[in-house]
This record gives C-alpha cells, structure tokens and sequence, in this order.
C-alpha cells in the first residue's frame, strides 16, 4: 500500500466508511503481533494486544497526522505503549523468543536465527535487559527498523539510538554467552558471531 492509498483509507475511514479499516489490518497485522509477541513472550497475550492495537488506532486515527510520522511508525509507537502497559501490570518479564542479529552479517545470523529461534539460552539472556534495550533489540534486528523509524516511534535521538543499540547488542551477547558457559569471543564459533565486545 503506497502513501496515496493509504491517505486515501484513511480519509474514508474518517467519512463513516468503516470497513476500509480491514486494509489497513491486513497489512499492519501480522508484523504487529510478532512485535507484540516478541515484547510479551506469550502468543495469546500477543493476539490480544494486537487486536488492541488495531481497535487503538482506529478510535485515535482522526489524531494522526501524516506530516508529522510515518504511518507505520504511529502504528508500532501504539504498539509499544501497549505492551509496556502489559509488561508494566504484571511486573514480570517474561522470556522473549528473539536473537541478537549483527547489522554486517545479516544472512549468516539470519540462518542462525532461524535454527536458534526459540533457544532457551537466548530467552535467559533477553530477560536480563531492560524492556526498553529489548524493545530496542527488537524493533533494529527482528522488525527491521532503521534508527530514524525507530527514534519515531521512541520519540529519540536517532544518533543516540545506534549508540545505545551498540551498547544493548554487546550485554546481550555477553549474557548470552553467560548462559551458554563460553568466553564472548568463543561462543558461536564459525557461525558468525566472532565479534568484539
């Protein structure tokens, strides 16, 4: 869905034509619950905060204003809040299925990742950062964002931001190979994770 399409759902959304809402669902929806899954560790929870997140956007749409950010990135900024209030309520952070991904060596840990993917190691060491470095984590490496997206729906400093991410990529690798009972520099050995901390 391009920018016009798009402007043009939504201007109908907001004239009474409800049902175009459904194309705005049908592209956000699956890359939201992952988001969500992803924050909140658990599927069903997931299915529930994204339906939330969708009927969020559509009673606060007449609120967007497109000059100001991209739609995608409104959408995903609601998404956060969400699950930062969730995370908030039960005061407990559940492991998330997530892997550390390196910006240079995307289809090497890609591969990785998709063998790795529900780990438990990688859960233990994702729950020993904040919500916030995870949130971070998550939206650079399994949503694909850049740091300017990012820094729109954070509502940061893009340049801080790469900072921190940097920061954030090595505690998780250290942690995770805390969990895993290597040296940094020797877990992952040829599957690329020969990194420096």
């Amino acid at each position: 869905m391009n920018d016009t399409e798009l402007s043009q759902i939504i201007a109908d959304v907001l004239d009474g034509n409800t049902e175009k809402f459904e194309k705005i669902i049908e592209v956000y929806q699956k890359p939201i619950f992952l988001y969500c899954y992803h924050m909140l560790g658990n599927y069903a929870e997931a299915e529930d905060n994204a339906q939330e997140v969708f009927l969020k956007t559509f009673r606060t749409l007449k609120k967007y204003t497109q000059h100001e950010i991209d739609f995608g990135a409104w959408v995903y900024k609601i998404a956060y809040h969400q699950c930062i209030d969730i995370i908030r309520k039960r005061k407990l952070v559940k492991y998330m299925p997530f892997f550390y991904q390196d910006e240079k060596e995307n289809n090497e840990v890609d591969m990785h990742i998709e063998a790795n993917y529900f780990d438990e190691s990688v859960h233990q060491a994702m729950a020993k950062l904040s919500a916030e470095e995870r949130n971070l984590l998550i939206l650079r490496c399994v949503e694909d964002k850049s740091y300017q997206e990012i820094g729109l729906i954070l509502g940061k400093n893009s340049a801080s931001l790469r900072k921190k991410y940097e920061r954030t990529s090595a505690k998780f690798r250290k942690y995770y190979a805390q969990v895993k009972g290597v040296g940094v520099y020797e877990y992952g050995q040829g599957s690329g994770y020969e990194k420096t901390v």
